[in-house]
């Protein structure tokens, strides 16, 4: 009880004024919350007001198209994000008559919301005692209690729960997992964090023990995979252009691109030139082929790092269907394909 005592102190004094924390209402908590999921507040927090100017309630955002969602969320990532929230917002209105459900379980049953969101949920709005636990209330913990268990393994994550459980404010829950996801995203901070002002360096173990640095342990994550991107960019002489539709169940689904050939490795114009030789796309139309970026752009995601390069084709006629390069910026695609859009300059 006395570290939620403390842990709330500090919250009423230092929490930083953010819109999602005047309201209790659950859609405008389940979309920051969403929004915030691999997103840092002040990346966010644009993001959040677009969506809230754009869909005000669960039944906007249940009729919208599912190619503005993804506009809207382009530059998030995580795409998968939006797609579920889209799909989650269509089965609340359909199928639970617009009521989100308002326990941690019932939660837990809608797409896209994992023991965090719905732990944040079902404390904040609906006043639950279900502890979240994230990043932030990890390092926290692990600091606190001088926890050296990995947070990604199976056992830590079970830990670490049920240690969250333990300490959480049973008659304000929501007030204390906000109050102690706020102390690690500005206090206990994963570097640097100033110990000295901190309201817990009299019981602190890792402080004592001089530690700060060593926690919270995290198992080394798989090794990073390297691909090798190539976008067709193909420029008509009427001003049109390509854009496909990713599908399957890969990175970017259902975002736009420029045609893509992914290599083995990189490639020098002779070497491409020769690859897109018998190209459909091409169709022995007459073209001219040039590189933008001489050095690959390296793109990082989780697990995989995308060696990219744009491939100029000046072509007389494009024969597939094409658009209007002025309509480029219409379609939801990628930010590693939106930079170029907007750094190059169509003519």
């Amino acid at each position: 009880m006395r570290f939620s005592k403390t842990l709330t102190n500090w919250y009423s004094v230092n929490k930083r004024e953010l819109p999602w924390r005047q309201t209790i209402d659950p859609y405008t908590i389940w979309l920051s919350e969403i929004i915030l999921q691999q997103t840092q507040v002040k990346q966010g927090l644009p993001y959040y007001y677009s969506f809230l100017d754009e869909f005000p309630s669960v039944h906007h955002l249940a009729e919208a198209d599912e190619e503005k969602v993804l506009k809207l969320w382009q530059g998030l990532g995580y795409y998968s994000r939006a797609r579920n929230l889209h799909g989650t917002a269509k089965y609340i209105v359909n199928e639970l008559n617009a009521e989100f459900p308002n326990t941690y379980k019932g939660l837990l049953k809608l797409k896209g919301v994992g023991d965090y969101t719905a732990s944040a949920i079902a404390s904040i709005c609906f006043n639950e005692p279900a502890a979240v636990v994230d990043g932030n209330v990890y390092r926290v913990l692990s600091r606190y209690f001088g926890i050296d268990t990995p947070i990604n393994s199976t056992k830590g994550i079970k830990e670490f729960k049920a240690l969250a459980q333990e300490l959480i404010d049973k008659e304000m829950p929501g007030e204390h997992n906000q109050a102690i996801m706020e102390f690690g995203a500005i206090q206990c901070k994963p570097k640097n964090p100033d110990c000295n002002i901190c309201p817990f360096n009299d019981s602190c173990i890792a402080f004592s023990e001089h530690r700060i640095t060593e926690l919270p342990v995290k198992l080394k994550k798989l090794k990073v995979k390297k691909r090798y991107f190539n976008f067709l960019v193909l420029l008509s002489e009427d001003f049109n252009t390509v854009l496909e539709q990713r599908e399957g169940k890969g990175i970017w689904q259902n975002l736009y691109q420029f045609p893509l050939i992914e290599t083995e490795s990189e490639m020098d114009i002779e070497e491409f030139r020769a690859k897109i030789k018998d190209n459909e796309l091409l169709n022995e139309s007459r073209y001219r082929l040039s590189l933008y970026n001489e050095k690959s752009i390296i793109h990082k995601l989780s697990h995989q790092h995308l060696y990219t390069k744009f491939w100029i084709l000046n072509i007389d006629e494009i024969k597939t269907k094409s658009i209007p390069v002025n309509n480029i910026k219409n379609y939801p695609v990628p930010i590693l394909i939106g930079n170029f859009i907007d750094t190059f300059r169509f003519k």
